[in-house]
């Protein structure tokens, strides 16, 4: 006779799916972890997937071509940026790609600061924001606005050959002449590195710091807002799922995890309209969908999303969020 742990054993693995494939339970059976909002502080719109550049390990997989999320234009934010004002929300975050190959970013921009949010940027730094036309819109915006605006600069390694392992031949030194023409007219500045390169966090920081002090940038490389080490997300590693038994075991808070605090408006291709998603990092996943705006999103259900809530059912809800303790917001 089969022991009775043997044939739960047995009844276990005949029942067992793939990790992250139920949103409701891991491949264990056990009750994957949810994240409710608990507050709106950011805001994200991605502008378009489409970038100047293939980066060899792009979670988006933003490239010249990949326009699979479409430009968002200004009208279409403005229902969103309404909806975040009477929620509280206090940043607005502008993604893709690469925010400045859309033209109506600087408008966008303009829109969110005038209605009181802190404005946060990402880019390469790269050609696209040196035109001299965004160069002009982003000068005339610093002094309209000040500290409410602050662009992130991905800069992977404080090494030339790191940085252009990942993007390219001369990326290293085309982003550092941006930065530079940034830092030299008083814009506020962050930076976002990786780890990917088997250094300690305090060996990269304290080569960026060189590098900062090098180039006379000003930047506090000890400061993980001011330059925030991402970990990787390879979409082929085996990570483990998050139950919620996690959140004692590991001694996190879910309230910390950037799906607590964080949405994103993104529009697809072809799409009648843009929609909201759960963060940054789940532009793709259909599971996530939460609705044409933020009020339906409260309550949305379906997939992965119950009453609002976010089922971690991602390997990168585990990697970059719970595990690697990473946000995309300052």
């Amino acid at each position: 006779m089969v022991p009775m742990n043997k044939i739960d054993d047995l009844l276990g693995a005949a029942h067992a799916l793939p990790k992250f494939t139920d949103p409701r339970i891991t491949a264990k059976g056990e009750t994957r972890a949810s994240v409710a909002l608990t507050r709106l502080d950011t805001l994200w719109l991605n502008t378009g997937t489409q970038c100047n550049i293939t980066c060899a390990h792009c979670y988006i997989e933003s490239s010249p071509t990949n326009d699979a999320l479409s430009y968002l234009t200004l009208a279409e934010t403005a229902p969103f940026l309404d909806e975040a004002l009477a929620m509280g929300t206090r940043e607005i975050g502008l993604t893709g790609g690469e925010p400045f190959l859309n033209p109506e970013t600087p408008a966008i921009i303009e829109a969110a600061l005038a209605q009181g949010f802190e404005v946060l940027v990402l880019t390469n730094a790269m050609r696209p924001m040196m035109r001299p036309k965004v160069q002009d819109a982003l000068k005339a915006l610093l002094q309209a606005y000040g500290e409410k605006l602050t662009l992130r600069i991905s800069l992977d390694h404080y090494t030339a050959a790191h940085h252009d392992e990942e993007r390219g031949v001369g990326s290293f030194k085309s982003a550092l002449e941006g930065l530079k023409w940034l830092s030299s007219h008083g814009f506020q500045l962050d930076i976002a590195g990786r780890l990917r390169w088997g250094e300690s966090e305090e060996e990269t920081r304290a080569g960026f710091e060189k590098l900062f002090a090098a180039e006379s940038l000003g930047i506090d490389a000890r400061s993980p807002r001011h330059l925030m080490l991402f970990p990787e997300m390879d979409p082929s590693e085996d990570v483990p799922e998050i139950t919620t038994e996690c959140w004692s075991i590991l001694g996190k808070d879910p309230k910390d995890v950037m799906c607590a605090s964080s949405r994103m408006v993104v529009k697809r291709k072809d799409a009648a309209g843009p929609l909201v998603l759960p963060c940054t990092l789940l532009a793709y996943d259909p599971q996530f969908e939460m609705g044409p705006t933020l009020s339906a999103a409260q309550t949305a259900s379906g997939g992965a999303i119950e009453e609002g809530a976010v089922r971690l059912n991602h390997r990168f809800c585990a990697k970059f969020c719970v595990l690697g303790g990473a946000s995309c917001s300052a």
